[in-house]
Parts: structure tokens; C-alpha cells; sequence
């Protein structure tokens, strides 16, 4: 179990939903700031943006390539990240406004640079995208600042994973390990969300999480009910909007029914303990059955199975309790319908 700004995350716990906002912002403050309020509405924990140094992260001839595409905001690939990424001032105005409206504000760091300048702003986690789950130097540097990790596994075979955790368990540093198909959106098929119960058997100490590409919301209500505590989605305002991933994104009502589900479902798995409810002692009486005597029958009569009918309601001997009365005789004469009571009977 670990904390984020004194919310406990792991065992019996509440779901931990991040939404991530990654770029679904377009590179605006405003409608980063819209999008945060919303998430807060909906009822997430943690909205979460992607931090790059661009020209660093990037070979020159990767980020001056000719980016010709419906969702490009610019003409080669690198004018269209930089237009898409926030620079201090924006960091700071958001995470001041996530605070405002009660929600945890941090981000990706795809990169050094990056993270440092997340450490600089002091963000209560970081996050490592499933890219760099084998950038072990990476991941050893974000450590090093102590907040609680974030780290998802898209595309990683086992052997991966088991070297991304060895160095998190060497550091001291917080930290949940996320289930996730790097497919946008993942295919029904590839979700496997049985490898949840895989991480949860073979890290057994670890936070595990669920990073879902899917398109819909009840795959969350599923990874929760595996053991995942933590639940990041993709979050916009519009699935029509510009960008590559509104599409796979939820939209307000969707987060919000997600959050609903995921509330109402850690009640109603319950204790375990197999109990009567209160609500049930009307409808099991309505639908139950108890033993009545199936014709008239005369005092000294000894009782057999087919003097006895089971009739509704359910406010009598029931059923299987007849087998104890078989054999015994009346002390009363009986009509037709009465109830079989244990007093009928010596």
C-alpha cells in the first residue's frame, strides 16, 4: 500500500482513477483547465498530463519528419509536439487548479529532463509510460526523488517487468505496477486481463494497477474486482475533437459512470460471509414455502409425506424440515390448508 497526499492505495482500499489528459488538451490552458474541473466532477482522484523535452527525447531526423496527418497541429512531427506541450507556466497554473478543485495533479516524464522539471514543481507521483519500462536509467532517476510510481507494461513480456520491479524494490520509492495493452485503442483480445491476477500472485507485496486503452468502462469494474486499486483512463471533453486519442477517450458521462461502477462495486463484494439481508425477509416469505396438510385429517393420524403440501407464503414450518415430523402422530383434529406445526404433533 502506498499514499498519495494522504490517500491509501492497495488492499481493501477504494479505486485510485487517474484521468489522463495527456494532449487531449490541444495545447490550450483553458481547456486543460475545463478538462481538469470535469474530472473533478466526474469524481477522479488524479488528472494526469505528458511531459517531453522535445527536441532532446527525439533524433533530428525523427523530429524534423514531415507530419501529414488529419491530427497534426504542425507541419513536421516536432512543431507538432511542441505545440502540444505545456511549458512551467502552464504547470504551474494547473497544478494550482487541480488543487483548487481537490483533485492530484501530475504527469508522465518521457524523459530527464522532464522529470526533473516535475521534481522542481513537486508532484505527488510520477508516472513511466509503458516505452520506457525497460529504460531502467530512467526509472532509477525518477526513483530517486521518493514520490509513489506509476509504471505501465504495454507490450512487455514478463522477464521486463520482473527487471522494472527489482529496480523500484532496490530504490525504497513507492510504487504500482499497471497492467496495460499499448494498443489505442486495445483490442478486446489483447486487454489479458488475467495478468492481473499474474501480478498480483507474483508481486504479491506491489500495488497493481490497470492502464486502459479500451473504449469502454466496464473492463475497470473487472480489473478492480482481479485486485487492480489503481484505474487510469484517457480523458476528453469530446471523442470528435482533433487528436489521436479523443477517439478511445472517455467523455464526463462515461468517466463518471466508470467512477459510479467502481464505487459501487467495492460494496457490494462484501465481507464473504453468506448472510440473510433485512431486505430479503418480505420477498423470501412472498416467494418461500411452508408445510401445510394437504387434506382433513382426524387426531391420532400418523403422519405421512402425502398428507403434506408446501404452499406459499413462506411464513410457516418450511420444507425441509417435514423430514423430522414424518412419523409422528397428531394430537388434534386438522383442516385442509392449516399450517403443520410441531404442536399439531406429538
Amino acid at each position: 500500500m502506498f499514499r498519495i497526499n494522504g490517500k491509501e492505495i492497495g488492499g481493501d482500499s477504494d479505486c485510485y482513477v487517474i484521468a489522463e489528459i495527456g494532449h487531449n488538451h490541444q495545447g490550450s490552458l483553458e481547456l486543460a483547465k475545463r478538462m481538469i474541473t470535469s474530472a473533478a466532477e466526474c469524481g477522479a482522484n488524479a488528472v494526469k498530463l505528458q511531459k517531453r523535452n522535445n527536441s532532446k527525447l527525439f533524433t533530428k531526423s525523427y523530429y524534423n519528419r514531415p507530419y501529414n496527418s488529419e491530427n497534426s497541429f504542425g507541419k513536421t512531427y516536432g512543431e507538432h509536439r511542441e505545440a502540444l506541450e505545456f511549458g512551467k507556466s502552464e504547470y504551474v497554473i494547473l497544478a494550482e487548479h487541480s488543487k483548487s478543485v481537490g483533485v492530484d495533479f501530475f504527469a508522465t516524464a518521457f524523459d530527464f529532463d522532464s522529470a526533473d522539471f516535475l521534481s522542481k514543481l513537486d508532484v505527488p507521483a510520477f508516472k513511466i509510460a509503458s516505452g520506457d519500462l525497460k529504460n531502467i536509467p530512467l526509472i532509477t532517476h525518477v526513483a530517486s526523488f521518493g514520490k509513489p510510481l506509476f509504471v505501465s507494461t504495454g507490450g512487455a513480456d514478463i522477464t521486463a517487468v520482473d527487471a522494472a520491479v527489482d529496480t523500484l524494490k532496490k530504490s525504497g520509492t513507492p510504487y504500482c505496477i499497471m497492467q496495460c495493452t499499448a494498443g489505442y485503442p486495445a483490442e478486446w483480445d489483447e486487454l489479458n486481463l488475467n495478468v492481473i491476477s499474474t501480478f498480483k500472485e507474483r508481486y504479491s507485496d506491489d500495488v497493481i494497477g490497470f492502464s486502459s486503452h479500451d473504449n469502454g468502462i466496464a473492463m475497470a469494474v473487472a480489473a478492480y474486482v482481479l485486485g487492480a486499486r489503481v484505474i487510469e483512463k484517457h480523458f476528453t471533453l469530446d471523442r470528435s475533437m482533433k487528436g489521436t486519442d479523443h477517439a478511445f477517450s472517455l467523455e464526463p458521462q462515461g468517466m463518471e459512470k466508470m467512477i459510479r461502477d467502481l464505487k459501487r462495486l467495492k460494496v457490494a463484494l462484501g465481507d464473504g460471509v453468506k448472510r440473510q439481508y433485512p431486505s430479503e425477509i418480505d420477498p423470501l416469505i412472498k416467494m418461500g414455502k411452508k408445510c401445510v396438510w394437504a387434506f382433513e385429517l382426524p387426531k391420532g393420524t400418523v403422519l405421512e409425506m402425502s398428507m403434506v403440501e408446501f404452499r406459499s407464503p413462506g411464513d410457516g414450518v418450511p420444507p425441509s424440515e417435514i423430514y423430522k415430523l414424518i412419523g409422528k402422530k397428531l394430537i388434534r383434529d386438522v383442516a385442509t390448508e392449516d399450517p403443520i406445526t410441531s404442536s399439531d404433533l406429538e
